[in-house]
């Protein structure tokens, strides 16, 4: 007994070692554990990030790629990492969905076993003590074999209906997220192409600034070595020269950032050279009723669709849990030939068994399935009554800002027309000697300045009838509706 409690012993201190060291393991990676989890100052910095941000990259293509405003949106939706990962949760709720019903279909398996035994009857409690008669106390050893198929399945559980039914649910949910996130690339590729488009375009106004400071400074310093102009004329025009060439190098190093930014959303390869081929886009766009635009938006945003799928998946998941109060019926059966070893003579061997199980007491856990699953449902209704407002709140604004942006398009291009003939005019006059660098530099600061307000204007103009086409959730269809021939 000694020996075999010893045994015993050891194999209770072998399992207890299995299953506390992967706990034990698992609990050190996580979050609250003393290890490096994502609590982590890695983690952290990982989590700042957006997937939408982000790319798996293709291979690089010789040359100078051609990029346009389509072509960028096009291959941020084969490259975007956001996007993948959506795609992927799609085949997860599949899986999920998939298990759920395997409660409902049948389950048919085969089992063969063979076996040699010998049993000591005092184990269980067999001690035979016969006058006259020996009976030992161990029998065997024996064979036998026994190869069945087994099958079963649920004839009536409202669970396991509820749950199948919420789980499609939730795939629905997963395919509108997916479309959603397909919008948000949209949103993402076209704010970053903008971006960069906007940062040359600033890179090609400073140029011209820094030769318009050049000629000044030129024109400055021919005066003053001629004698009819004072040395702080010369002076004050390379003072301009020098912040307009600063300016120029602020406004290249922003441009290839802008442009690397934008290579890691579409998923261009690292190093890949291209060049942006949309310049200027301005195209007018007709004004929309607020109401049309919401009723457009209601019916067409991929996360408010998601969401309405999330609230029903959460209320076929709460009759799921009421179920619980409910009975259920099912059905196995199993069919086979056993025999002994090594004889090859078998016979049949079948069992058919209904089940009829009634739920009687539970220990309060149905109550409690029902309370988290009534949470559930209301922080779902929650969810997509904020969404819906959230929505109208985004194309109100998107509306705004493109009503506004469009007017200050228009008043900015004028605005250059003005400074640049303000310019024009001071030149003249300090080469007539009528004026000092003074004004000519001032005239030069507003023609920046003019430049910087239309380049801020036509940014804003466009990426509003970007933000107007998530708002409505028909960004695929917008882009190429709001940028007709780019």
């Amino acid at each position: 007994m000694k020996g075999r409690c010893s045994i015993f012993f050891f194999i209770l201190i072998g399992l207890i070692s299995i299953v506390a060291f992967p706990a034990l393991a698992q609990s050190e990676g996580e979050p609250g554990g003393s290890g490096t989890g994502a609590s982590g100052p890695s983690a952290s910095a990982a989590l700042s990030q957006s997937p939408f941000a982000g790319s798996t990259p293709e291979k690089p293509t010789p040359g100078i790629l051609k990029i346009s405003l389509q072509d960028a949106i096009d291959r941020g939706l084969k490259q975007n990492l956001g996007l993948l990962l959506s795609s992927e949760n799609i085949r997860a709720a599949r899986g999920d969905r998939w298990t759920q019903l395997s409660a409902l279909l049948p389950n048919l398996t085969v089992s063969t076993t063979a076996d040699k035994s010998q049993i000591d009857l005092t184990e269980y409690g067999f001690n035979f003590k016969i006058p006259g008669a020996q009976i030992p106390a161990i029998v065997g050893p024996f064979s036998y074999f026994d190869s069945r198929a087994y099958l079963g399945m649920s004839i009536v559980d409202w669970k396991a209906i509820n749950n199948a039914r919420a789980a499609a649910q939730n795939v629905k949910a997963a395919q509108y997220t997916y479309q959603d996130a397909r919008d948000l690339v949209i949103l993402a590729a076209g704010f970053s192409y903008l971006q960069a488009i906007a940062g040359e375009a600033r890179v090609e106004t400073a140029d011209a600034q820094v030769a318009t400071a050049q000629a000044l400074y030129d024109q400055a310093s021919d005066r003053w070595k001629a004698g009819t102009s004072p040395a702080i004329d010369a002076l004050r025009a390379q003072v301009e020269l020098k912040t307009r060439q600063q300016q120029l190098i602020a406004a290249r190093n922003d441009y290839e950032i802008q442009k690397l930014t934008l290579a890691r959303v579409i998923g261009l390869a690292p190093g890949q050279k291209f060049e942006l081929t949309d310049k200027s886009l301005y195209e007018p766009l007709a004004g929309l009723r607020v109401e049309q635009a919401l009723e457009r938006a209601y019916a067409s945003r991929s996360d408010y669709q998601a969401a309405l799928a999330d609230v029903h998946a959460a209320e076929f998941s709460r009759k799921a849990a009421k179920a619980g109060y409910l009975p259920t019926i099912s059905f196995n059966t199993d069919y086979g030939v056993a025999g002994d070893l090594p004889n090859t003579i078998t016979h049949g061997l079948f069992d058919v068994r209904g089940t009829l199980n009634i739920p009687v007491f539970q220990g309060g856990r149905v109550h409690g399935d029902v309370l988290e699953a009534d949470a559930r449902l209301n922080q779902a209704r929650d969810r997509a009554e904020s969404l819906r407002a959230q929505i109208d709140a985004d194309v109100r604004s998107a509306l705004l800002n493109l009503e506004s942006s469009s007017q200050q398009v228009e008043v900015a291009r004028s605005n250059i027309d003005l400074a640049e003939q303000t310019l024009s005019q001071a030149r003249d006059r300090f080469a007539a000697g009528v004026t000092d660098t003074v004004e000519v530099v001032q005239a030069q600061e507003a023609v920046a300045s003019a430049h910087e307000t239309f380049i801020a204007s036509l940014y804003s103009f466009n990426y509003a009838k970007i933000s107007l086409a998530r708002a409505l959730g028909v960004a695929e269809e917008g882009v190429k509706e709001y940028f007709k021939g780019k």
